[in-house]
């Protein structure tokens, strides 16, 4: 899984829970990324609509009350990634081996399924469900 994918649901889990209007870096420190990366990940998800950002000095990034319904698959859209990548390949298409010549078929292949049945997966799971595992989670370390 990216970690541009994970650091947007993370992210976006912080803001809900904290409701209120952060900067980068307040969201770096609680992701333990540097404040570029937060930067760089949050921009689709602005350009989407999924978060809002204000300018200026006192400026930052937050999420409206009510966007809880977005699915991971509407993050998955905007940041414009593939959860199933890899681009590595066994084998050379050239060779007379059917093994060697035929792997990087099949893999490319296995890997679009693998896409479009976490692509159907991720659109049933909202931030409000992440929100309910990481309260469960809570709750559970406290007991």
């Amino acid at each position: 899984m990216p970690s541009e994918f994970i650091i947007a649901i993370h992210v976006l889990a912080y803001l809900r829970k904290e409701a209120k209007q952060m900067s980068s870096e307040e969201i770096a420190k609680n992701v333990c990324v540097n404040p570029v990366r937060i930067r760089k990940v949050l921009a689709p998800l602005k350009k989407a609509g999924i978060i809002e950002t204000k300018e200026g000095l006192n400026g930052g990034y937050f999420f409206q009350v009510g966007k809880e319904t977005i699915t991971l698959k509407q993050i998955y859209d905007a940041l414009q990634i593939n959860i199933c990548q890899t681009s590595w390949r066994s084998g050379d298409i050239h060779n007379e081996c059917m093994i060697s010549s035929g792997m990087s078929h099949v893999v490319d292949d296995l890997c679009n399924d693998l896409e479009n049945v976490c692509q159907d997966y991720l659109a049933t799971i909202t931030i409000r469900d992440i929100l309910i595992d990481l309260e469960n989670i809570s709750n559970t370390k406290e007991k």
